[in-house]
């Protein structure tokens, strides 16, 4: 489907020479048919963005469909339309106007060559808010005067004729009305206003068909397999396939293929892979009673009256003598208090080891104790253990608590809800700050929760991308992820709000990440910003909403010399960079061997952002040539107007763009009937990183789609050099987004379908590709998938067979010989189900059993993903 709507989208250069001559051209027929016709572009209401209706035989005004959307703005909140004015430049392209939410001191602007493609938006920023109804007209040199209406009268802002620069007049314009007139057309017994055009009747053709395209398109991606039983009725019971090899046909591709995505998101860092069991360690708060960003989640402090009676007080921050300047907030106790921390949805405690600090200063006293328990909800002590307080000053203290010398419980059982108590037992005043309770077994003790990092580590992924996704370009200007605040002791670190809406203590920063990275034998890929904040930001103090217009240029440079920075520190040598030794400070004297980056994250590819986006490029590849550059083209697959525009992009820069990141989460369907998507990529454009993907559920059914794809990516990993499942990890009751990976709380974890999916085309990876052509019946095609691949490493070579239909599948292989009984894998289930039956890995029980090879025959089960070894 994806190569009918591009030949579609190519016939617009055909129709340019046409509709540059619209506006002039008389009615003339051709063999009884005019040549031009009427459409009319309005909008319904300021959600429905932009529609084009056109005239038909009977001057009856008929809808033809959304043309463009506004992409302004937070999701909900924004992204209206109001006021949308239309025109037609000298040249036959399109420029369009509108007005934001009355708050922002912008408005819309956009480019078009034929009306259904639309260049990125662009909202130039002026010197009033309130602005309402922009209108342009084009002047003799191919610029353009554009008038606005405000509070205060008219302005005039000039724009270039490309519509991406616009400087703004100093004095009110003088315009008449006339400039603001409008058309009106009866749309369905309602009357619109808007913009009438003349057009040409192949363009109208060629945008009906291109309605009726996508339609087609939606029809096909609907498909669901909850009705096979219907779809496959007539079929036969067994259905006979042959799979052909050509063991002479190889292509070298990736074999960093399956890689993982990790982004603190679902409460996935603090209270999920960061093994930190103390929520807000840091106290910190953003003094704002509205935002759910807060110190006190899971504070709670009383006086104890008298032996087990306590009195619930206030939790009063203070910020005098603050620990660090980075992070200010702490708490001071005196005699008798109580703190309690209840961590993310209880402490889970096990019989064992755990490691608890904390900074104190005294403040008042020469000498103090202070009392360290692990209580269980029914009030049992797990564990306790004193700490003597000397001097004045913030000092870290720190001891371990043991819950195994009292046999409170078994080695193999855990309490679920506990808290962490702790009681000032002498006179005087104690700030207390940065309070720490970790596991003492943590993943090779560094400071990640070690069946979490163990279930990451089984993947085998090829690298980790880190730390975002929408975390790392934030939530406006302001919220941009700096790695420069993530390194560094605890306390120096600089605590953030997650544009998800929760407190980040940088507990998990880069150096953890890299390290992590290193643990699970993955490459590195740290993502950085790039000069823009995410699309979907909030308005800030001025009322500007979504990209805010980026990082201000006068500071750009220093922000590229913080991401130069960042590579200086990964691989620089310690004896003379100052960043290298802050590395090998903290424990790494070796370089982590930084071998690319990523620059920027589905971001709209505005003006704005395109500046920023190339400044940066070019500075890494100019410095550090040997560093693979991975861009981005926005949020969404072909046909979206941030990828084309960040393909344009890419190719025009290859010199300093060696891939780019696509994103995209569809419907299982998507995936069935869109195998062929990178079949017909550039062979020598910049390559391709599949960061975001996902089929939009957690089912079997999503599970078999995405191997169904999977099979496609690896026939075309010449290509596609990298692909991660997105997102990784959630914490139950802490969604923020679905579907995830990996689910867990904190003594569980819950794998999905999808993770036995990346599973099994990660460890059953190869670097050859070889050929291979799979008949079946017209009825299934887009239901069964196969992938022949080799490991010149290992020399041992998979095919792996997708059987996404309910019919048995007996398929002939033809080529290759399999070897029966050696390596194989096999996953099934029904497609609604959440778990799946897993064979062929260690540990995993199920009763689904290898897949079953007669000679050259294999039976492949229904709704199965198999695996088996060749030679």
């Amino acid at each position: 489907m994806k190569n009918k709507l591009f030949l579609a989208f190519t016939l617009t250069f055909i129709l340019l020479p046409f509709s540059c001559k619209a506006q002039s051209q008389a009615f003339y027929t051709i063999q009884g048919r005019d040549t031009t016709c009427q459409i009319f572009l309005y909008s319904p209401d300021p959600k429905s963005g932009l529609h084009a209706a056109y005239l038909d035989s009977r001057q009856n005004w008929k809808e033809l469909g959304q043309i463009l959307s506004c992409d302004y703005g937070p999701w909900g909140a924004g992204k209206k339309m109001y006021t949308p004015f239309v025109t037609k430049a000298k040249d036959g392209t399109w420029r369009a106007l509108w007005t934001l939410d009355p708050l922002a001191p912008a408005f819309a602007a956009a480019y078009s060559e034929d009306l259904l493609s639309w260049r990125p938006q662009d909202y130039p920023i002026v010197k009033e808010h309130g602005i309402t109804s922009p209108v342009a007209y084009q002047m003799d040199d191919g610029s353009w005067d554009v008038y606005l209406k405000t509070g205060k009268g008219k302005r005039y802002v000039h724009a270039s004729e490309d519509f991406r620069t616009f400087d703004e007049d100093t004095l009110e314009a003088e315009a008449d009305e006339v400039l603001w007139q409008q058309d009106t057309a009866l749309i369905a017994g309602k009357v619109w206003h808007g913009n009438t055009f003349d057009v040409p009747v192949m363009q109208l053709d060629y945008m009906q068909n291109w309605f009726r395209t996508l339609a087609e398109d939606r029809t096909l991606c609907s498909e669901r397999m909850k009705d096979d039983q219907q779809r496959f009725a007539s079929a036969e019971d067994t259905l006979r396939s042959t799979l052909s090899v050509d063991p002479q046909n190889v292509l070298p591709v990736s074999d960093q293929l399956v890689g993982a995505f990790f982004e603190d998101i679902n409460s996935a860092a603090d209270g999920g892979l960061y093994a930190e069991l103390v929520r807000n360690r840091d106290f910190e708060d953003p003094g704002d009673p509205k935002n759910s960003w807060s110190a006190k989640p899971a504070w709670k402090l009383y006086q104890l009256i008298k032996k087990d009676e306590l009195q619930g007080e206030p939790l009063h921050l203070v910020t005098d003598q603050p620990l660090s300047k980075n992070n200010p907030h702490h708490l001071v106790l005196t005699q008798n208090e109580v703190l309690s921390n209840t961590g993310w949805d209880g402490i889970p405690v096990k019989s064992g080891l755990y490691n608890f600090s904390f900074y104190a200063n005294q403040l008042a006293g020469e000498k103090n104790q202070i009392a360290v328990m692990l209580i269980a909800d029914d009030g049992t002590v797990m564990a306790e253990n004193k700490i003597k307080l000397n001097g004045l000053g913030w000092k870290r203290y720190a001891l371990t608590l043991n819950t195994a010398p009292k046999k409170k419980m078994p080695e193999d059982s855990s309490v679920k809800n506990c808290r962490l108590q702790l009681v000032v037992k002498k006179e005087g005043m104690v700030g207390v700050d940065m309070i720490s309770l970790f596991p003492h077994d943590t993943y090779k003790g560094h400071g990640m929760r070690k069946d979490l990092a163990e279930t990451i580590a089984e993947l085998h992924p090829k690298f980790v991308r880190f730390p975002g996704g929408c975390m790392d370009h934030g939530q406006g200007v302001s919220n941009i992820y700096r790695w420069k605040e993530t390194i560094g002791p605890w306390q120096d670190r600089v605590p953030a709000p997650n544009i998800w809406n929760y407190h980040q203590t940088r507990g998990l920063g880069f150096y953890e990440y890299f390290q992590f990275c290193e643990d699970i034998g993955a490459e590195p890929l740290p993502v950085v910003a790039a000069g823009v904040p995410c699309q979907n930001s909030l308005p800030d103090a001025n009322g500007l909403a979504g990209q805010q217009g980026g990082i201000p240029m006068k500071d750009m440079p220093q922000y590229v010399q913080d991401i130069l920075d960042l590579i200086e520190w990964a691989n620089g040598d310690p004896s003379t960079s100052k960043w290298a030794k802050m590395r090998a400070d903290a424990g790494h004297p070796a370089p982590f061997h930084l071998k690319m980056i990523g620059v920027g994250n589905e971001d709209q590819i505005s003006t704005v952002f395109e500046k920023r986006y190339l400044m940066i490029c070019q500075a890494v590849k100019k410095k550090y040539p040997d560093i693979k550059v991975i861009g981005t083209v926005g949020p969404f697959h072909y046909p979206s107007s941030d990828y084309e525009e960040g393909w344009r992009l890419a190719k025009a820069h290859s010199d300093c763009i060696d891939a780019v990141d696509e994103h995209y989460y569809e419907r299982p369907g998507w995936f069935l009937h869109h195998q062929d998507y990178y079949d017909h990529y550039d062979r020598k454009a910049p390559k391709v990183y599949l960061g975001e993907y996902a089929s939009q559920d957690r089912t079997v059914e999503n599970a078999l789609a995405e191997a169904v794809y999977l099979c496609s990516l690896e026939r075309n990993a010449d290509v596609v050099r990298m692909a991660s499942y997105a997102p990784l990890l959630c914490r139950k009751g802490h969604a923020n987004w679905n579907p995830d990976l990996i689910y867990f709380d904190n003594s569980s974890i819950e794998l999905t379908p999808s993770y036995w999916v990346q599973y099994l085309f990660s460890n059953y990876s190869g670097d050859q590709y070889i050929s291979s052509h799979l008949e079946t019946v017209p009825s299934v095609a887009s239901r069964i998938a196969a992938s022949v691949v080799k490991s010149s490493k290992s020399g041992k070579g998979y095919l792996k067979l997708v059987n996404a239909s309910p019919k048995v599948v007996a398929l002939t292989v033809k080529g290759i010989t399999l070897n029966a009984g050696k390596e194989g894998m096999m996953l099934q289930g029904q497609p609604a189900d959440r778990l799946i039956r897993v064979s062929g890995v260690e540990g995993q029980a199920g009763n689904a059993s290898l897949p079953l090879v007669q000679g050259q025959a294999v039976v492949l089960a229904p709704y199965s993903v198999n695996v088996l070894e060749w030679k």
